[in-house]
This record gives C-alpha cells, sequence and structure tokens, in this order.
C-alpha cells in the first residue's frame, strides 16, 4: 500500500505541469476509479506504475525522465505542507541532510502510522561527493529519489548535485542502489590531528554506553548500565534488549547500515512479568506474520511503547575501527523520579554534562502541575456536561411547547428552510370539528374559578390523549371550545371516518370524568 500525499504529489504534478484536463484524460486511459486522493489514506502501488505508463504513451515522454521531474517537483509540493520546515533544519549543508534521512522519515512516521521508508546510508563521502545506499522495497523510484536529491541541493543549500548510478539491483522484494552524488562537499572535513582518550575517561563521560562485538556480545558498559544491570556484561545485547527504533533486526549488518539513525532501546531484565509475557506473544505474532508485516510491526512497536517499567535508553550507534566494535551512546529516558526508581537508578547515576538529571528532576515538578491541570480540567468537563444536559432539556421542553402551538412538520420545515413562507400549503380536502361542553356557563356559576381551571384541565388532557391516538391536529383550544382537524398538515383521505371516531370518543371520555 502507498500513502495518498505521493499520488497527490502526482497528481497536482500532472495539472501544473499539462493541465487538469490532461489529469482526467490519463485516469480514464489507466482505467482509475478514483480522481484524487486523501494525503492519509492508503492507496494500490499500482496507480503510480499504470499512471507513469499512460502519461508516458500518451505525453510521448521517456517513463524515466517523467518519474525524476515528478521527484523533483514533490519536494516543492511538501513545502504546501509544511514539511520544508523540517528539511531546512535537519542539516546544516547538504552531507548532514543525507546523513539525516532516516531520521526524517521516523519523523513522518508520526503522522503516517503505517509508514514503510525507504533508507539512505553514506557509505563513503569526499570533498567532491557522497556514495549513498538506497534500499525500498518498491521498484522503478530510483529516478524519483534522483530528482528529490538534486531539487533539495538546489533549493535548500544551493548546490548544484550531478547523480552517477554506480549499481542497481531490482527484485521482487528489494531494490538497492548505490550511487555517487557529484557535489562540493563543504560538509566534509578530515582530522587533522587525533586527540587520544583513555578508555577509563570515555566511560566516565558515557555512564550508560554499551560495547558490542561483531557476535553482538557486551565486552564492555558505562558505569551507570553496570549500576543499573550489573550482571549484563557477557550477554548478547539482542537478548538483552528490546530495539524499539528503527524498525529494524538487531543484527550487527542492519545496525551498521542505519548509523545515522537514533536508536531506542529496552533492558528486558526491567520488565515485569505481565510486560515479558505480553512481549513473548507479540514476537510469536511478528515471527508468525512476517517482519514485513504492516500491522504486526505496527502493534509490536505500540506495545513496547506501553511498556513502563523498562529501562529506556536513546542515542547513537557508533562503530569504532580500533576496537573492531560498536558502541551505543545512550542515555536513559526517565519521565519523573517514579521512572527513575523502577529502572533502579540514582540521580548520581546519571550524566552532568547532559540534561538528564534536569529532565527528571523538571518531570517530577510538571508532573505535579498536569496533576493539577488533570483535576481542574475534569472538574470543567463535569460543569459543561451538567450545562449540555440542562440545555438538552431547555430545547426539549421549547420543542414542546412549539409543537403545540403549530404542527411538528411545520415547525421542523421552519428550523430547516429558516423561512415561513416555504411552509405555506394548499389543502383540498380535510375535516374540521368544533366541540364544546353543554351547559358549561351553567357549570361555571356554580363552582369557583380554580375548580374551572381544574375542570378544563381534566377534560382538555383526555381530549389531548385522543388527538395523539388517532393523528389529528389539536388547532387551538377558547374557554371551553376544542377545535382539531383531520387531513391536515398529514394528508389522509380517511379523514372524515378518523374525525367521526375521534367525536365519539370524545364523548365517551367526558361521559367517564367523575365530579
Amino acid at each position: 500500500k502507498m500513502y495518498g500525499l505521493l499520488l497527490e504529489g502526482l497528481r497536482n504534478f500532472v495539472k501544473e505541469n499539462y493541465g487538469e484536463d490532461m489529469w482526467h484524460f490519463l485516469v480514464r486511459k489507466a482505467n482509475l476509479e478514483v480522481k484524487s486522493f486523501s494525503t492519509h489514506e492508503v492507496y494500490s502501488e499500482t496507480i503510480i506504475p499504470r499512471m507513469v505508463d499512460t502519461a508516458s504513451k500518451n505525453l510521448n515522454i521517456d517513463a524515466e525522465t517523467l518519474i525524476y521531474a515528478n521527484g523533483a517537483y514533490f519536494v516543492s509540493y511538501l513545502s504546501q505542507f509544511g514539511y520544508d520546515g523540517i528539511m531546512r533544519v535537519l542539516g546544516r549543508n547538504l552531507r548532514d541532510f543525507l546523513n539525516g534521512l532516516d531520521n526524517l522519515h521516523e519523523y513522518l512516521r508520526m503522522s503516517y502510522k503505517k509508514l514503510k521508508p525507504p533508507s539512505f546510508f553514506c557509505m563513503n563521502e569526499s570533498s567532491t561527493g557522497i556514495t549513498l545506499q538506497y534500499r525500498t522495497r518498491r521498484q522503478g523510484y530510483t529516478p524519483y529519489v534522483q530528482g528529490m536529491i538534486t531539487e533539495i541541493g538546489k533549493i535548500f543549500y544551493q548546490t548544484k548535485i550531478t547523480i552517477t548510478i554506480i549499481s542497481l539491483e531490482e527484485t521482487s522484494e528489494m531494490t538497492n542502489c548505490i550511487m555517487r552524488l557529484h557535489f562540493s562537499n563543504l560538509g566534509f572535513k578530515k582530522l587533522q590531528d587525533d586527540f587520544p582518550v583513555r578508555s577509563e575517561v570515555f566511560f566516565e563521560v558515557f555512564p550508560f554506553n554499551i560495547v558490542f562485538n561483531r557476535g553482538l556480545v557486551i565486552s564492555e558498559v558505562g558505569d551507570g548500565m553496570l549500576n543499573a544491570l550489573p550482571d549484563i556484561v557477557g550477554k548478547m545485547v539482542n537478548e538483552a534488549f528490546l530495539l524499539n527504533r528503527p524498525m529494524i533486526p538487531f543484527t550487527w549488518d542492519a545496525v551498521m547500515l542505519h548509523t545515522n539513525n537514533v536508536f531506542e532501546i529496552m533492558a528486558i531484565q526491567k520488565m515485569d512479568e505481565k510486560d515479558l509475557e505480553a512481549i513473548r506473544l507479540l514476537m510469536e505474532e511478528k515471527k508468525r506474520k512476517g517482519s514485513s508485516g504492516g500491522t504486526s510491526q505496527e502493534n509490536y512497536k505500540k506495545s513496547l511503547s506501553s511498556i513502563s517499567g523498562a529501562l529506556r535508553l536513546r542515542g547513537q550507534m557508533k562503530y569504532m575501527e580500533g576496537w573492531d566494535a560498536i558502541v551505543f551512546l545512550g542515555t536513559p529516558q526517565l519521565q519523573d523520579v517514579d521512572t527513575m526508581q523502577k529502572a533502579g537508578l540514582f540521580v548520581n547515576d546519571l550524566s552532568m554534562h547532559d540534561s538528564s538529571r534536569d529532565m527528571v528532576l523538571a518531570g517530577e515538578q510538571q508532573q505535579a502541575e498536569l496533576k493539577l491541570a488533570l483535576q481542574q480540567q475534569e472538574e470543567k468537563s463535569k460543569r459543561f456536561q451538567e450545562a449540555l444536559k440542562k440545555l438538552d432539556e431547555e430545547r426539549k421542553r421549547s420543542d414542546e411547547l412549539l409543537y403545540q402551538m403549530i404542527p411538528k412538520q411545520v415547525a421542523d420545515k421552519i428550523r430547516t428552510d429558516g423561512s415561513s413562507a416555504n411552509t405555506c400549503s394548499t389543502f383540498e380536502d380535510a375535516t374540521v370539528q368544533f366541540s364544546d361542553v353543554c351547559g358549561f356557563k351553567d357549570i361555571a356559576n356554580l363552582i369557583t374559578p380554580t375548580q374551572v381551571v381544574a375542570l378544563l384541565n381534566t377534560i382538555y388532557a383526555c381530549f389531548d390523549e385522543l388527538t395523539e391516538k388517532h393523528r389529528v391536529y389539536k388547532v387551538e383550544t377558547v374557554n371551553d371550545v376544542y377545535m382539531v382537524a383531520s387531513g391536515i398538515p398529514t394528508v389522509t383521505k380517511y379523514h372524515a371516518a378518523i374525525m367521526a371516531e375521534m367525536a365519539m370518543e370524545m364523548v365517551a371520555a367526558v361521559a367517564s370524568i367523575v365530579d
């Protein structure tokens, strides 16, 4: 599947360069069922290849040229959604931007949960350019990437880039492309002098570092890590920790290909039995569905993020050539004092040169403030719900009063149209009944005014029930006169019969009233 953002980019590219009529023509030719796309919805991956093939044949333009131009256009198209801001600050220069491309895709995962992004890795570089490895599970998008990179260099870094394809391997499951980007690489600097640092100083500066060899065996850790996990040395790093991000296999080769990414790992030893069981079941599901299963990986990541008792570390994987090992330079992710205690840490275990200590103490203060704000918000929400309830009751009362004045159908039509003139209707046949209480004046002279009102209320209550039963409309009441109509506003050919039945039941109802 593919997100509609890419498809909308293609649609706008065709419209701006060849006109909207051409887009509709190509849609018909490609037999597409949809003409526009929602950016956050997913669609079939075959749409872009079908559209490019159709456009190439009808516009007499090479398919790779079209894909390249579409990729270049997509950079400016992203600006409409505010992504130009993050792209501008991703790197001080083009070299840094390319090194941070995978982190950009991690950022996009926040908005596009099912995103399966490509991977970029800078294999080597010099002052004249960079050798870039591009890997994706899709086929045919190499020109698209070339167009994007060229346009990014032009717009954001005022740098002209020439791209040469060194090798390109495409299979049904993976595309692996190595390309050379020729440009003036001002960000590349060779270190002229070495500044050796003793290992004890290194481990003191980075108390939560983890060193593991090609066999993934942990050989050294910092003092902070040793305090939290005393028996961690000698274990397999992929058995002692779960890799939360990036979503790759926890292997030497995979880590080496993603050293430009931010890594987040969690200590299994710090999980309780409930979390361990959930992880075990989830790992079995992931293994059963396959590592490429989008839903499984999404649930896997969601489950990892829900574990609160684990020791989480976030940082960088760095290959140390002199050691022939990878060192993880991480810092613990601690929200407050409670999280720190669950992880088995103390404030003095944390580094002084970063913000770890400040974040823990600030998190504790923010937690208290958030609790207070939450209580206040809950009180406001409760008052708001009560106000809505009262408003609903008043609305019902006003509706009842309105329906007593005019027919319900008419009242609803006035609300919809907003004009009383549109409610006027003509009825050719209807039956109207007038009724009054025989000898009412004589009765009224013999009882008190309060008793008169009570008598009329009793009579009219009976009559009102009959109007509901026979579905006739009560027009009005004046003193003891009761006026009803049948056939309006609801048309029926049995209006006379209905009114006759109504009249007979009115007489019977009055006779049953006890003096």
